[in-house]
């Protein structure tokens, strides 16, 4: 009686052991995110609990329709990359084109076990049974399931209660497979609609008269495109040749004052009396010279815009004077008495510190404060490298004229420009342009044809140019590394090209570190 009843306890206990480790196996996958992390939290479970090694996972590769390796954490990379399986190519193979699980007793006497891996010995062979099992979703087999048992002489028994339990695990494995995938799939579509809502945000702020892509130029034109429709002041920052005037006659064409006439002052090119004339005007006999009446600049920019470049530079008599119009819009020719209201727009631009000049005494705070009602910050060109190239091939074409049929710039070219430091910014660039396309006669703008400064790395930190023999360097591997080019990559012909040996270029490619390869063309 008592022989009884332990039989009849002991499914039971089973059973028990099996759903315990089944809320465990359902514990990982539903709070599943990255599916290959939860996958091997389950081997290891069914290791630990169950007695089943090496336990994998393969999936359907959907592009190349081949078996794959998802998870196996019993063996190494190169294992997993060596275990592709064709559709019904050995026993797993078999399981995910049958739908079928297949039972394999002793693995060394099965011949369809292929043992890709290289996992599994001859002794291992002998001692271990293969259970493989489908993982379905849909009614369709996604991939399968497979563990390996020690064996024993009760395999049949055993295994039938571990094809169920297998056949349990692999179900809730497809469910989280779909949900996983589903997500990556609705991640993956908001990531698409975000990088098309980027470029049609980055192609509506784009301003047509300006060059540039980087992400620093975006912000500027984003700010551009911000205030372009008011009336705010605002005050533009940066370097000198970092294209202040260009973002102010954006400012002004991209706003509700386009119609209206755009008037440019150089406020650092006049001397004071004739700043607060050219500004605000004067009448006739106002001063020695003065023979008739003069309209000023606020008067020419009614209805438009009136860009004051190099405001940093005026006295403080005409900041006093700028401030007055400014507040009360309204300012009297030199010399006149009339009050006249004005209606422009006003943009400012500096290269200089104005927080620095207004803790010196140099600048009105008050002023101050009433130009940086918005400012815009340009960025230097060292700061905006992936915009280089694009400025650089814009100035090529800008002066390659008729007579002249430049292509392309070379590569080395290309690096000096991407090297060099711009203290001079845009406008240093497009000289440096203007430059080599008056003295190339060519098709190619090589390094040799940029200004002495960009020759070598060195002038990064120093204004010294190179010397003899890095001049002599530069332009021996542009040579070898157009003709390069020219051959694929052919050493024979590159030497044939440049009118050389191949010892000599076969040395020259050594000492420059050229990798010929790089060249050819597959």
């Amino acid at each position: 009686m008592k022989e009884k009843m332990n039989s009849i306890a002991e499914p039971g206990e089973t059973e028990l052991k099996n759903l315990a480790c089944l809320y465990t196996i359902t514990k990982y996958l539903a709070s599943a995110t990255n599916l290959q992390d939860c996958l091997e939290q389950v081997m290891a479970t069914l290791a630990r609990e169950k007695g089943m090694n090496s336990g994998t996972v393969t999936i359907v590769n959907q592009a190349t329709g081949e078996l794959e390796i998802e998870v196996a954490p019993a063996i190494t990379a190169e294992a997993r990359r060596r275990g592709r399986y064709k559709m019904g190519e050995g026993i797993t193979g078999k399981v995910v084109a049958t739908g079928d699980p297949i039972l394999v007793p002793q693995i060394g006497e099965e011949p369809l076990f292929l043992n890709r891996t290289r996992t599994r010995g001859d002794e291992k062979k002998k001692k271990s049974s293969f259970l493989c099992v489908p993982i379905k979703a849909a009614n369709k087999t996604i991939g399968a399931l497979s563990v390996d048992r020690e064996y024993s002489q009760n395999f049949g028994i055993q295994s039938e209660h571990d094809l169920r339990f297998l056949s349990i695990v692999s179900s809730l494995i497809a469910q989280t497979v779909q949900r996983v995938q589903k997500v990556n799939e609705e991640k993956e579509a908001l990531r698409r609609e975000n990088s098309q809502l980027r470029r049609e945000l980055s192609a509506q702020n784009r301003i047509d008269e300006i060059i540039g892509k980087s992400s620093r130029m975006h912000e500027v034109f984003d700010m551009v495109h911000r205030v372009a429709d008011s009336n705010a002041t605002v005050l533009l920052r940066g370097e000198s040749g970092t294209g202040k005037t260009m973002v102010a006659r954006a400012l002004h064409h991209n706003s509700g004052r386009r119609n209206g006439p755009f008037i440019v002052v150089n406020c650092s090119a006049l001397p004071e009396t004739l700043l607060e004339s050219e500004l605000f005007g004067h009448e006739k006999g106002a001063f020695t010279g003065a023979n008739s009446r003069k309209t000023g600049r606020f008067e020419q920019a009614s209805g438009g815009t009136l860009f004051l470049d190099e405001i940093g530079e005026i006295s403080p008599a005409v900041q006093v004077k700028l401030l007055n119009v400014i507040q009360e819009h309204t300012f009297q020719r030199l010399g006149g008495t009339e009050l006249l209201k004005t209606d422009i727009r006003l943009v400012a631009a500096t290269n200089r510190d104005l927080e620095t000049a207004v803790k010196e005494n140099a600048f009105r705070e008050d002023l101050y404060y009433r130009l940086n009602v918005f400012p815009v910050y340009l960025p230097p060109l060292r700061e905006r490298r992936t915009d280089i190239l694009l400025l650089a091939e814009y100035f090529l074409e800008k002066y390659t004229d008729n007579r002249r049929n430049i292509k392309r710039i070379s590569t080395s070219a290309i690096d000096m420009l991407m090297q060099y430091h711009w203290p001079g910014n845009v406008r240093e660039l497009q000289n440096c342009m203007e430059r080599a396309v008056l003295i190339c006669d060519d098709d190619t703008i090589m390094a040799t044809h940029l200004p002495p400064t960009l020759q070598s790395s060195k002038s990064v930190n120093s204004d010294r140019p190179p010397s003899l023999a890095m001049a002599v360097e530069h332009f021996e591997r542009e040579l070898i590394v157009e003709a390069l080019k020219k051959t694929k990559g052919n050493q024979t012909r590159a030497a044939n090209y440049l009118d050389t040996s191949l010892r000599i270029i076969n040395y020259k490619i050594h000492s420059y570190n050229i990798d010929p390869r790089q060249f050819k063309i597959d």
